[in-house]
């Protein structure tokens, strides 16, 4: 069995879609018909997040913990008592391709990094900022980004790793560390591909919205 891992803080503007676009990646059929195991972790929501997963017959776990750290490596710790010998992890302002379990799972790695297409940029991203991102972007096969919208790892190397620590942010570049120190095989690999949105509100203090700020501070 293949999981997917969701963690959720309040999406309701955008859970839908997101999970669209993982049942359709779950049902490619380049996977030949292995099961895969959508989890929404839904941690402290108020919204109306929990119906939206409901909704669309996903599994859901509630965490009361405020901390992204903590919510992947409950839902990874579900999956893995579920049987996934793969666990694949996006976010819920995001959008996977359909053959993205597909293209991680035919690069034959222990775990893949794989890069990030922003959807549309912010109202007030400005165009120096947007050329700021793309200069220093690496959007092809041996960058060395870190996305906890495009992550696979296999059961075992994640286990051996240590999973998730419960950091308010960074726990996917942690684990990616650990997962080099054990020596674990990881493709750096431009072929996943998701698409990501550039708002500014970010939920993780220190994330992928947060760069987005700092390059519009340059300006």
């Amino acid at each position: 069995m293949i999981g997917i891992l969701i963690p959720v803080h309040n999406e309701e503007a955008l859970l839908g879609h997101c999970l669209r676009a993982a049942q359709i990646a779950a049902n490619h059929p380049g996977l030949l018909r292995e099961a895969v195991q959508i989890l929404v972790v839904l941690d402290s929501c108020t919204d109306g997040s929990a119906a939206i997963a409901q909704a669309h017959g996903v599994h859901s776990l509630p965490v009361q913990a405020r901390n992204v750290g903590q919510a992947r490596g409950d839902g990874a710790r579900y999956l893995l008592e579920q049987g996934a010998r793969w666990i694949s992890c996006t976010d819920a302002d995001s959008r996977v391709a359909p053959d993205w379990l597909v293209a991680q799972l035919a690069l034959g790695c222990d775990a893949v990094c794989g890069t990030v297409t922003v959807d549309a940029w912010s109202e007030g991203f400005d165009s120096a900022a947007q050329i700021r991102y793309h200069q220093a972007y690496q959007a092809r096969d041996g960058h060395r980004h870190i996305h906890g919208a495009n992550l696979g790892v296999s059961a075992s190397a994640y286990v051996q790793a240590g999973g998730f620590e419960p950091l308010a942010c960074h726990e996917d570049v942690q684990l990616v560390r650990e997962l080099e120190r054990c020596g674990a095989s990881i493709a750096w690999s431009h072929a996943p591909q998701v698409v990501t949105s550039a708002r500014l509100d970010c939920r993780a203090q220190g994330g992928f919205g947060d760069y987005l700020k700092s390059l519009m501070q340059l300006s």
